[in-house]
C-alpha cells in the first residue's frame, strides 16, 4: 500500500527526504560546519524555551496575518533563500508556488538553480537575495535585473566567512553533471530510484549552474564554483559599500546575517528596512550562539526602527511564536521547506507551511492571545542566562 504523501512535523519530512535523496544530496541539506556546535544549538534553544498558557479567555478568531518591510503575509513565516535546489526537478519553482498558494513571501537565492524571472512570475511577491560577489557594474546589472523581473526587495547575505571542514565529512559536490559525473556518482544514485525517476520523467538532470549570478537573462549561467568562485575572490564590503547597495536598490532591503548589537545600529545607520538575525544555519563560523539567543538583544537595540526577522532553527510553529513573543516581526525557514520539497515537491513545501501555521495558531490559542502581533515574553519560561549579546560595547 502507498504510504500516505502528507505528514504531520517537518521532523517526519527530514526522515522521508534522507530516505528519498542520495546520501550526498541529502548531506548537503544537512550541512554545518566544523563540529556542528551552531547547528545543533540552533535546535536546542527553542527547547530550553517553555510556554505559559492562559487557561480562560481564548480566542475564536486568530490573526496570524503581518507585514514584513510593508510587504503583507498571510503568516510571519518567509521562505529563506537557499542554493541550487537540486533536490526536486522543479526546485525553486515549486517552492514559490507553494508560497504563493499560502500566501507567504519568497526569498530567492542568488545560487538558486531556476531564473529570476520565472520564479517571480510564479510568487508576485519574492525577494531576491544578493550577495557581495563581483564588481560594483556586475552587482548593478544584477540588481536591475531582479527589478526588471519584479521582485519586490533586496535581502543581502553577508554572513559567510566560507568556513570549511566538518568533523563528519563534506559531500562531494561536482562542478557539473556530465557523463564522467554520471558515472561517478552512480552507485549513490540508483539506490533512490524514485529521485532518479523524478528527474528522468521531467527530461532534465539537476542543474548546478547558477542562471541569476549571470547579468542578464537567457544568458550563459556560471556553474556553481565558478560563481562562488567569483564571491570568494571579491574584496568584502565595508558599511559604506552596504550603504551604496541600499541606496542602488532603492527599495524594501533587508540585511541578512546580523548577531551583534553593533552591526544592528550601523545596519539601521546605513538605512536599511529590516535585518535578519542569523548564524547562516550553522554554516558559518561555529560556535556562533544560536540566533534566538541573540534576538532579544538585537530587538531591544533596534527594533523600533526597522523590522527584525529571525532566521535558524525553525522547525514548528511553536518555534515561530517563540521568535515573535521575543520581539522578531516574523521569522525565515530554510532547511525545513527543502525537506518538503525533496518529500513531496510543491505540496510538500505546502504541508510544510501548513505544519508551521497549524503550530503557530495552536500556540496563540493557547497563550490567549488573538494576534501574532500580541505575543510577548510574559508569554514564554526563559531560563536564566540564556540568551547572548554580542557586541553591545559599540554603536
Amino acid at each position: 500500500m502507498r504510504r500516505n504523501p502528507w505528514f504531520e512535523t517537518v521532523a517526519e519530512a527530514q526522515r522521508r527526504a534522507r530516505k528519498h535523496l542520495p546520501s550526498t544530496v541529502y548531506d548537503a541539506l544537512v550541512a554545518g560546519s566544523e563540529r556542528g556546535s551552531t547547528i545543533d544549538d540552533n535546535l536546542a534553544a527553542f527547547a530550553e524555551l517553555g510556554f505559559a498558557p492562559r487557561l480562560v479567555g481564548h480566542h475564536a478568531e486568530r490573526d496570524l496575518s503581518t507585514t514584513v518591510m510593508g510587504l503583507p503575509t498571510a503568516l510571519p513565516v518567509l521562505v529563506s533563500p537557499t542554493g541550487v535546489q537540486a533536490v526536486h526537478p522543479d526546485g525553486e519553482l515549486a517552492v514559490a508556488r507553494a508560497a504563493a498558494s499560502r500566501g507567504v513571501i519568497m526569498g530567492l537565492s542568488s545560487f538558486a538553480s531556476k531564473p529570476v524571472e520565472e520564479v517571480a512570475a510564479a510568487n508576485p511577491d519574492t525577494l531576491f537575495q544578493l550577495y557581495w560577489s563581483g564588481t560594483r557594474e556586475t552587482m548593478v546589472q544584477r540588481m536591475d535585473r531582479a527589478r526588471a523581473a519584479g521582485v519586490k526587495g533586496l535581502i543581502v547575505t553577508l554572513d559567510w566567512s566560507f568556513s570549511h571542514g566538518r568533523d563528519w565529512g563534506s559531500p562531494p559536490i561536482p562542478d557539473k553533471i556530465d557523463l564522467k559525473t554520471m558515472v561517478r556518482f552512480a552507485p549513490d544514485v540508483v539506490t533512490r530510484p524514485r529521485w532518479l525517476w523524478k528527474f528522468a520523467r521531467s527530461g532534465r538532470v539537476p542543474d548546478l549552474t547558477t542562471p541569476n549570478m549571470g547579468p542578464a537573462a537567457g544568458g550563459p549561467a556560471p556553474t556553481f564554483f565558478g560563481a562562488y568562485g567569483e564571491w570568494m575572490q571579491t574584496r568584502p564590503p565595508t558599511w559604506e559599500d552596504v550603504k551604496w547597495l541600499r541606496e542602488e536598490w532603492g527599495g524594501p532591503f533587508l540585511l541578512k546575517g546580523v548577531s551583534r548589537v553593533d552591526d544592528a545600529k550601523r545596519a539601521v545607520d546605513a538605512g536599511v528596512t529590516a535585518l535578519s538575525v542569523s548564524n547562516h544555519g550553522g554554516n558559518n563560523l561555529d560556535t556562533t550562539p544560536a540566533s534566538i539567543r541573540m534576538l532579544p538583544s538585537v530587538v531591544a537595540a533596534v527594533g523600533d526602527e526597522v523590522d527584525v526577522v529571525l532566521d535558524g532553527g525553525i522547525r514548528r510553529g511553536g518555534d515561530v511564536a517563540k521568535a515573535l513573543a521575543l520581539g522578531a516581526r516574523a521569522v525565515m525557514i530554510g532547511r525545513a521547506y527543502l525537506w518538503g520539497l525533496a518529500a513531496n515537491g510543491q505540496a510538500g513545501v505546502e504541508n510544510v507551511l501548513d505544519i508551521m501555521r497549524g503550530g503557530l495558531d495552536s500556540a496563540v490559542l493557547g497563550l490567549g492571545r488573538a494576534s501574532v502581533h500580541d505575543l510577548s515574553p510574559d508569554d514564554l519560561v526563559v531560563p536564566p542566562g540564556f540568551a547572548r549579546t554580542l557586541g553591545a560595547g559599540a554603536a
